[in-house]
């Protein structure tokens, strides 16, 4: 469930599970670490279970230094997942294959990427 920009609020039924999603920018890596900041410091909702973050290539390409510096350090609070720069995506349409890395970020949160559901286990939990 994408709740945009805001907390999910278990206590309404909404996943307590979450993942944290940013870009690879130096902008979504801020927001990802204030976000991160706010779960530390107690600012989140009462229940809420942090799976990890997964960063999402802002351009093709490799990342300048400062930037993979900065996902070090989210890196050494949480476990990262990084999606690479998948064209397709970017109009709209499909990739022609999923890469390695969605399979394994598929596992975390129990989604079967054949079906793009979430698995039973997944439903009862969230």
């Amino acid at each position: 469930m994408d709740v945009g920009a805001r907390w999910p609020e278990p206590a309404r039924g909404e996943p307590r599970r979450i993942m944290l999603v940013g870009r690879t920018s130096a902008r979504g890596l801020r927001a990802v670490s204030r976000a991160l900041g706010a779960l530390k410091d107690g600012k989140a909702p009462p229940g809420i279970d942090l799976l990890g973050v997964v960063l999402v290539a802002d351009a093709p390409g490799r990342l300048p230094l400062g930037l993979l510096r900065r996902i070090r350090v989210v890196r050494s609070v949480t476990h990262v997942h990084r999606v690479p720069w998948i064209p397709a995506w970017r109009t709209g349409g499909q990739p022609t294959y999923l890469p390695r890395q969605l399979g394994s970020l598929a596992d975390v949160v129990e989604v079967d990427t054949r079906t793009d559901t979430p698995t039973d286990r997944e439903r009862t939990v969230s």
